[in-house]
């Protein structure tokens, strides 16, 4: 299961069999460390392998550092499904959106100096399912579907 950039409006219902476990402000750069380890509980709680775990924490704290430095802050809210040994987040902002998510996807585009340019592309092939949505009203809202287990 993977999605990209999704107009059905029905990809907002993924979670709606998920328990929500913590909702997080991202408002500085140690909520980065706080997003990282909350994933990583919830991971740890659903019997995640620690290469499942490392590899989905690594696709969150991409995903929320984005949020933080392209848009000032947002907000990510977790979630378990532990019927199908899964975690899943939501990020969402309130920035000035993404003007090209096919090009942002394209390993190797940064819009800052320095950056290896592998961040939405990375973060969608650590992740199970991948879904973002971006616009200059709405902002950007990315949600993400890490396994717990490679079954």
């Amino acid at each position: 299961m993977h999605w990209t950039r999704c107009a059905n409006p029905a990809w907002s219902m993924v979670f709606d069999e998920a328990d929500r476990v913590a909702t997080i402000e991202l408002e500085k750069d140690r909520d980065v460390v706080r997003a990282r380890s909350r994933v990583a509980d919830a991971m740890k709680a659903c019997g995640s392998s620690d290469l499942m775990q490392t590899r989905f924490v690594t696709a969150v704290s991409e995903v929320v550092r984005n949020a933080l430095t392209h848009a000032g802050g947002g907000t990510l809210a977790i979630y378990a499904m532990p019927g199908q040994r899964q975690v899943g987040i939501e990020c969402r902002d309130a920035g000035r959106g993404i003007a090209d998510i096919d090009a942002a996807m394209v390993d190797g585009f940064t819009t800052r100096r320095g950056s290896m340019g592998r961040g939405l592309g990375g973060a969608k092939r650590l992740s199970k399912a991948f879904a973002i949505e971006s616009s200059s009203e709405n902002g950007t809202t990315v949600r993400m579907i890490g396994a717990c287990s490679l079954r």
